[in-house]
């Protein structure tokens, strides 16, 4: 933390413009697909149209004869794999002797442009052995025999990661307990929908470096990838990512198109550039995982819980992606805001032969959310007890360890329950909804970061270096991926807050591997914490060099200096003052070249000391309450949703319409995969997707989408910059079980399966007017207008 010697809060918590605003606004950024370099030639992708087939030969004469085909590339120019987890490297840039989903790519040709490299690739003759396909990930897992298993470096057949891990004695409680909910829930994968297409271009430089321009979140791994795969010198290597049209998890690895397009470059010496279609982007993937949950769950007849047990499948797709992660995520992330008495959870990812799912916003833990918030409301309902109260009662509170070993600082889910409880009227309108209107709540938290880096090093996590100008600006340079969350205005309002310069005075330029120092990129909400940290100490480091040399020169002590306004001002003497530009001349007077560099690292008592224990730990976790008003038509099915508030905790909101950005949009997210959103192949078809384009793949528009209301909640975190956490995935997991528990007390249904379409609304809807018949259920909400409702 900075010394004292700092007006307070002179840029934090403000309204702010994010730095790249105007230049997005007027549409004069230029994106990756924006750029043309002279002599540029056009790539494309020849893709497998089998789920499931080995590569009995390919022959690229035909395409290699055509008019203005430069070179082409196959799965023998890659033979060595890769993995964004180091210890599941198991795909292969382009397919090397099989094909494991539809859309895995076979060959990549450069030609003089986009029409020709298309004509080539149809005129590939590739001959195909059809193999087995699976698309059920419990069938894959059935399958014991070589010839069944899909990935090709696969040493467990189709398992791709088995997670079991144990707190306490959970069948012993779960016999204990007064109550124990069981549910079976499924939720069904969905893509990112990002605006902007992957897209990629390479150069080799006449210095013989290889340069890579990416539609990337994770430039530094993405480096890395590119020089093991290539057999390249890291040093010879440079990444930059240009503006990015949004990423959502869906860039946070290397793709095929990175390693094809340098290639390509490097076979043909002139630039070469790829832009995936939309269709492609869909078989790219690397969305939310599918998975099916079963938990139990014990209560007191007080509601607290006594055990939950949770047993998860988890349909990974053909490749590994971030899978060995994500499998732990389902059950570790699943451990607070609600202390639990016990906990186990079994979860198994399964290779499948479709596209391959990897990280969407809220990785891993918003599926088991979705199961674990109906259950609490399910007990609620049985136990006779208020939901909010229910959750209130099982709250862990801050300062705390989780029943897995996770330390938890700061805690405002009280807070948050609090204010979404006040907001929409809980108390006072719950109880006179009329059938078909319901109110739901959900809660959750997300972390911060993850404590440790993908791969196993003792260096910081992030790195900042900031350079004064005797102009009287500054210069940030970060590694860091700015993909839409507001990054870089993040950098500049921490330096503003400490050198008291104006937004508009600061540069900071990111994601550049030659100009920038080593960051690890935009993935698991890391970077307002660590690089936000790593600002923060070299911004700090730079204010006390300017408020000494000042104070020297004033003669009074340096804590009497501020710099606010871009001033440096006397405290006790308000009307002595010289403006930044002065004050950084006299601080390079005095120590040369104004510049500083700062790093952080994580603490290292997060966790526990088991296997497994350091993934899902980090430096701090966000809070967040959900409450959802919806109306529900019995006649059609359509579940239209009216307004809901978000209350969420993060710590110290360092840009206030930044954070509150955040919170809607991830709250969007959810409420899209809810009703409308599915990422499915069909088995009918070979395993071609259900329907690989935005006209198909339904997503909220500005009609859809309901009011709103975000609240910032701020309980201060000691291991943040100012006590921020993070705020860019936590408000979207608890938004997808309020809606679902809307549902049930609006007409008496439980959805366990998203998304909630019509079709299923009416098939419980006539499953519940059934029991009711029978005799089983009490009708829900009785009265005329039930009565009316349910004819």
């Amino acid at each position: 933390m900075p010394s004292e010697d700092r007006e307070r809060d002179w840029q934090l918590g403000k309204v702010h413009r994010k730095v790249d605003a105007m230049e997005r606004m007027r549409g004069v950024a230029r994106y990756t697909d924006d750029l043309k370099l002279p002599g540029m030639l056009h790539a494309k992708i020849l893709r497998s149209p089998h789920a499931h087939a080995r590569i009995r030969g390919i022959d690229l004469a035909p395409a290699l004869a055509l008019p203005g085909v430069f070179a082409a590339v196959t799965g023998q120019d890659f033979k060595i794999p890769y993995g964004i987890i180091p210890w599941t490297p198991d795909e292969n840039a382009l397919a090397v002797d099989k094909v494991c989903h539809v859309g895995d790519g076979v060959v990549a040709i450069a030609a003089i442009d986009e029409d020709t490299a298309n004509a080539a690739c149809k005129a590939v003759i590739v001959d195909y052995e059809p193999l087995r396909a699976f698309f059920d990930p419990e069938e894959a897992l059935a399958v014991r025999d070589r010839e069944g298993t899909i990935n090709p470096y696969s040493r467990k057949g189709n398992v791709s990661k088995h997670v079991l891990l144990e707190f306490g004695e959970v069948d012993a409680e779960l016999a204990a307990s007064d109550l124990v909910i069981e549910g079976d829930y499924e939720f069904g994968g969905t893509t990112h929908g990002a605006i902007e297409p992957h897209c990629a271009v390479a150069l080799v430089e006449p210095s013989g470096i290889l340069t890579v321009w990416s539609a990337t979140q994770v430039s530094h791994y993405l480096h890395r990838e590119l020089a093991k795969v290539l057999e390249l010198p890291p040093h010879r290597i440079r990444v930059i990512q240009p503006p990015l049209g949004g990423a959502f998890g869906g860039k946070s690895e290397p793709f095929d198109l990175e390693f094809c397009v340098a290639k390509l470059a490097m076979k043909t010496g002139r630039p070469v550039k790829l832009l995936y279609t939309r269709e492609e982007v869909f078989y790219a993937h690397r969305g939310r995982h599918p998975m099916k949950m079963k938990y139990r769950t014990g209560f007191t007849r007080d509601g607290k819980i006594k055990a939950v047990d949770a047993r998860t499948i988890l349909d990974g797709g053909a490749y590994s992606s971030f899978g060995l992660v994500t499998t732990y995520y389902s059950g570790q992330l699943l451990c607070a805001p609600y202390a639990f008495g016990t906990y186990r959870f079994d979860s198994t990812r399964a290779y499948t032969n479709k596209p391959a799912c990897g990280p969407k916003r809220g990785h891993g833990s918003v599926q088991p959310r979705f199961a674990m918030e109906i259950q609490l409301d399910k007990a609620a309902v049985a136990l006779g007890i208020d939901p909010i109260d229910l959750r209130r009662r099982n709250d862990i509170g801050a300062n705390t360890q989780t029943i897995n070993e996770f330390r938890v600082g700061s805690n405002g889910f009280l807070e948050c329950l609090a204010r979404v409880e006040a907001a929409s009227g809980w108390r006072e309108r719950r109880a006179k909804l009329g059938y078909g209107r319901g109110l739901g709540v959900a809660g959750s938290t997300y972390i911060s970061g993850t404590n440790y880096p993908i791969y196993p090093n003792d260096m910081p996590q992030a790195g900042v270096q900031i350079c004064l100008d005797r102009s009287g600006r500054a210069r940030v340079f970060s590694g860091a991926n700015d993909i839409g969350q507001g990054s870089n205005t993040m950098l500049a309002v921490i330096t503003s807050e400490e050198l008291g310069l104006p937004i508009e005075d600061i540069r900071v330029l990111s994601a550049d591997t030659d100009l920038c120092p080593v960051d690890l990129g935009a993935y698991s909400s890391r970077i307002t914490l660590m690089v936000g940290n790593a600002c923060l100490d070299a911004a700090s480091k730079l204010r006390r060099k300017v408020c000494e040399s000042v104070a020297k020169r004033w003669k009074v002590p340096r804590d009497r200096v501020v710099l606010a306004g871009r001033m440096a001002i006397d405290r006790e003497d308000p009307d002595r003052h010289v403006d930044s530009a002065q004050a950084f001349q006299w601080a390079e007077a005095d120590h040369g070249l104004l510049g500083e560099v700062g790093s952080y690292n994580t603490p290292k008592d997060r966790h526990g000391e088991y296997r497994g224990g350091t993934i899902g730990a980090s430096p701090a976790y966000s809070f967040t309450a959900h409450l959802a008003e919806v109306e529900v038509d019995v006649e059609t099915g359509i579940v239209d949703v009216k307004k809901i508030w978000i209350a969420h905790d993060c710590g110290k909101a360092l840009s206030k319409r930044i954070v509150e950005g955040q919170i809607e949009g991830s709250t969007y997210m959810g409420f899209g995969e809810a009703l409308m959103e599915e990422h499915g192949v069909d088995p009918e078809h070979r395993g071609a997707h259900a329907g690989p384009s935005l006209l198909d793949y339904r997503m909220p528009t500005f009609l859809d989408t309901p009011e709103l209301a975000a609240m910032i909640v701020e309980a201060p975190d000691a291991n943040g910059p100012y006590g921020a956490k993070e705020a860019g995935e936590g408000p979207l997991h608890s938004s997808i079980p309020a809606i679902a528990n809307a549902i049930y007390d609006a007409v008496g249904i439980r959805l366990d399966r998203i998304p909630f379409s019509p079709p299923r609304v009416l098939a419980a809807l006539a499953e519940r007017r059934r029991r009711e018949l029978a005799g089983e259920l009490s009708p829900h909400k009785p009265g005329p207008d039930h009565a009316r409702r349910s004819a």
